[in-house]
């Protein structure tokens, strides 16, 4: 052998021995797959090879094996499901890696000893002193990121649609890196606050110094996405989720829902934290799964997630997570440093695409008690206050890039740069008015508005075939003024009807405006919230057999003036000017006299007074919708009419009040009641008395006597009250089938006490129109049904109770209704 060939096999050697020694390394992060935060101190284990590591408390892990020997990873922790990533690479590594939530009770480590249960009654013991609300004031500054993403999404299947081919480019976005289903960020706001707190007398006050919201030029939308209405607290007994009140692991009854353990403690910084784990003990309650990590000495919650249970009642929902993680301040105070929600809704289903909304929240700068904080609350003007500053939408790249507490990742930063080029494109702007068109019933046209479409065909015993035109103002026209009319010919009548109304707005916020209307229509006598009106094209469709319609024409002029005030007060003086001219099935003009006036010819002013405190709503651009209130809404009315002035024929007083209430009683599901009184001082006809509110047709409403029909009792005294309880499963949640079906349980009871004096009985009682009266007895229906069926309808099963005796065959003494409801 040649020393060539010698020293040639030398070095082969010395290469082979040096690569089976060569230390390789193997680094990277471990987060939960939805809500994408770092898991700390989950196992790291080499496959073939007893060496490991812990990942840190931010995810993070490393270890090192000699090249050859280790040929995967397996990752575990208590909670998830177990995964094995591949070693592929002969060199070092740095990965990503998404740990998947594991299912009901696999995730609860069973121990001998009850420390879990334990560790509960030491965090309830510490609540009030670890809850941040037991400090007499504290702020922070508060940054709000909301994300929508479209989830599930198929790129090439999308690609081929000829309607999205101009949006090829939004494809550009989809990201599959957390190894899920893929998915298209399509929105993202922001909003930067400086968030007050005083405990005693309550107060709250937030600033909203920057908001990004895309085009979205709505101060009422801005103040929502604020942190006023939004904070999850994990120390009370009860966290909302879309609306229903699920009951929280820390809850003072918890150990009645959950199983605790305690699987593992952990050294951090040199404190030592217990690992709380705790899981749904009953099927059919709203519960959730997850852990925590609990400070040893103070018991407080230093990080938190909770995940929805497979047998969660909410809608559409597949995945839900809220995360939390507190921090140490001046080392004796815990206080929120992160805050997220985040949830998978899929409204046609699990199996379908979907969209995830993501909620990020980072607290910074926080102090406890200082007394530039009570500076602050005290230019409240109102207990709850949501400012946003003049400024707040135009602020620069260049701010938010310094302002955010956390940078935005690829995925945020496409977004923005992608809503950009749609707003821009005018086929974008086409498929948005179409979607609005139908689902609203509106189609803007400049600055003019036409619609609703649903009101434009109807037909109806009187008239006939109806066609209907409506057309509105928008605020390219004026910002301040809204003009509304419609123009509608009924082919059977041979006659034209309208509308025409103006609204002029002195003030958004507060809200003043001044509203003038003129109408000349048929009228059903009765308008109240939620009433479907004759001329709506689904009418027909529902309405119960047997029962005469009722026409009235009806010519109105009306001017009121609303002023309202920040702390839940408005007052409306109103003078309204009615002629009735009965047509069908009613007691007809002719039986009525002439006296100071024409017959049938009404004018009166009124004073109506309301008071809705920390009422909050959704502006829209004229109009806007209550988004309720946390206590009861009183409104009181007066009337007088004015006989001699236009005509008018009848001299009377009115009064009446009604206070409204919705009341969550968790875990018992909620309450919705209502009280109402009135009084009528004078001699009326029977449109002008109180007309007890009917339902002629099979959908229900909420706020009329479904098996009463209109015009049916007649009353110038009443009182009474409607109560609704819904039960959230109730009973259904002890079956595995209704459990499945998420059914929902409900029963209300309404009812109605009236009389009527002997001069309006005179008046109004005219042969072959025989009114009721209730002279004193009571009128009630009892309901019941089943809400939330296939999560769109409700079914309603309603009995008339009384008043007794019941006429054998006048009434309906039981019916079956139903609607259409869409809730979480």
């Amino acid at each position: 052998m040649s020393w060539t060939r010698v020293i040639l096999l030398l070095a082969i050697s010395f290469i082979v021995i040096q690569s089976r020694g060569q230390e390789i390394i193997v680094k990277g992060i471990v987060k939960d797959a939805h809500n994408e935060e770092p898991i700390p101190f989950a196992s790291v284990t080499l496959n073939n090879i007893k060496r490991g590591s812990v990942t840190d408390t931010s995810g993070y892990f490393q270890v090192q094996y000699r090249a050859g020997r280790a040929d995967s990873l397996i990752i575990t922790y208590v909670g998830y499901k177990r995964k094995i990533v591949p070693i592929l690479s002969p060199g070092n590594m740095e990965l990503t890696i998404f740990l998947e939530r594991a299912e009901g009770e696999n995730a609860l480590v069973k121990t001998k000893a009850n420390w879990g249960l334990i560790l509960w009654r030491k965090v309830i013991r510490h609540k009030p002193a670890n809850d941040s609300r037991r400090y007499a004031s504290y702020t922070y500054e508060l940054h709000n990121k909301l994300e929508l993403d479209l989830n599930r999404i198929n790129k090439e299947r999308l690609k081929d649609m000829k309607l999205l081919k101009p949006f090829d480019f939004v494809l550009n976005n989809v990201d599959s890196s957390e190894g899920g289903s893929p998915i298209l960020p399509i929105f993202l706001t922001e909003t930067i606050s400086n968030f007050y707190f005083q405990r005693s007398p309550k107060r709250t006050r937030e600033v909203i110094t920057a908001s990004k919201t895309n085009g979205i030029n709505n101060e009422s939308v801005t103040k929502l996405l604020g942190g006023m209405y939004q904070n999850v607290n994990v120390y009370d007994n009860f966290i909302p989720v879309f609306d229903i009140q699920f009951i929280s692991p820390l809850s003072d009854n918890g150990d009645a829902f959950y199983n605790y353990a305690v699987p593992d403690t952990q050294q951090i910084n040199g404190r030592t934290y217990f690992h709380w784990v705790f899981s749904a003990k009953h099927k059919g309650y709203n519960t959730f799964e997850g852990d925590a990590w609990v400070h040893d000495s103070t018991y407080a919650i230093q990080r938190i997630q909770l995940r929805l249970t497979g047998s969660s009642t909410v809608n559409y929902i597949e995945n839900l997570s809220i995360f939390q993680d507190f921090k140490m301040l001046n080392d004796s105070v815990w206080f929120l440093s992160k805050d997220k929600f985040i949830a998978d809704v899929y409204p046609v289903g699990k199996n379908k695409f979907g969209m995830k909304g993501k909620k990020t929240s980072t607290y910074r700068n926080a102090s406890v008690n200082k007394p530039f904080i009570i500076e602050q609350i005290k230019k409240n003007k109102i207990t709850e206050q949501v400012i946003v500053m003049p400024d707040a939408e135009q602020k620069t790249d260049t701010f938010w890039t310094a302002g955010r507490h956390e940078a935005l990742n690829k995925n945020e930063q496409s977004i923005y740069h992608m809503l950009d080029t749609l707003q821009q494109m005018p086929i974008f702007k086409k498929y948005y008015n179409t979607v609005y068109f139908i689902t609203t019933g509106y189609k803007a046209l400049g600055n003019y508005e036409i619609g609703p479409w649903y009101n434009w065909i109807s037909t109806n015993a009187w008239e006939g075939l109806r066609l209907r035109f409506d057309l509105g103002t928008t605020p390219g026209f004026n910002k301040n003024m809204y003009l509304h009319g419609y123009l509608a010919y009924g082919f059977g009548d041979q006659k034209f009807k309208g509308k025409a109304e103006m609204y002029y707005f002195l003030n958004k916020n507060p809200r003043k405006y001044l509203h003038i209307s003129m109408l000349k229509d048929l009228d059903n006598g009765q308008n109240y919230y939620d009433e479907v009106s004759l001329d709506n094209i689904f009418t027909l469709a529902t309405r119960k057999s047997g029962i005469p319609i009722k026409f009235m024409k009806v010519e109105m002029q009306q001017a009121e003036y609303f002023h309202s005030w920040l702390n839940g007060f408005s007052v409306k003086v109103a003078g309204l000017h009615k002629v009735f001219n009965p047509l069908m099935n009613l007691p007809l003009k002719d039986n009525f006299k002439a006296g100071e006036g024409d017959a049938l010819n009404n004018f009166e002013t009124s004073v109506s007074v309301r008071f809705a405190y920390l009422e909050r709503f959704l502006e829209g651009n004229y109009l806007r919708m209550s988004l309720g209130s946390d206590y009861p809404i009183v409104e009181l009315k007066y009337s007088k009419g004015w006989p001699g002035l236009f005509k008018s024929n009848y001299d009377y007083h009115k009064f009446s009040v009604r206070v409204n209430d919705f009341i969550k009683i968790p875990p018992y599901g909620n309450l919705d009641y209502s009280f109402y009184a009135g009084k009528l001082f004078g001699t009326l006809p029977y449109m002008l008395l109180e007309v007890a509110p009917g339902n002629e047709i099979y959908y229900y409403n909420k706020y009329a006597f479904n098996l009463m029909n209109r015009f049916e009792y007649i009353n110038d005294r009443y009182a009474g009250f409607s109560l609704e309880h819904n039960i959230g499963n109730g009973l259904f949640k002890y079956t595995a089938l209704t459990r499945k079906l998420r059914f929902r349980q409900f029963w209300n009871i309404k009812t109605l006490v009236g009389g009527l004096s002997t001069q309006n009985r005179d008046l109004n009682f005219v042969a072959g129109h025989p009114f009721e009266s209730l002279d004193g007895k009571m009128y009630a229906e009892f309901g019941t049904g089943v809400d939330n069926i296939l999560k769109v309808l409700r079914l309603d099963l309603i009995w008339r109770l009384g008043p007794r005796p019941l006429p054998a065959n006048k009434v309906a003494r039981f019916g079956v209704f139903g609607s259409f409801r869409l809730a979480f």
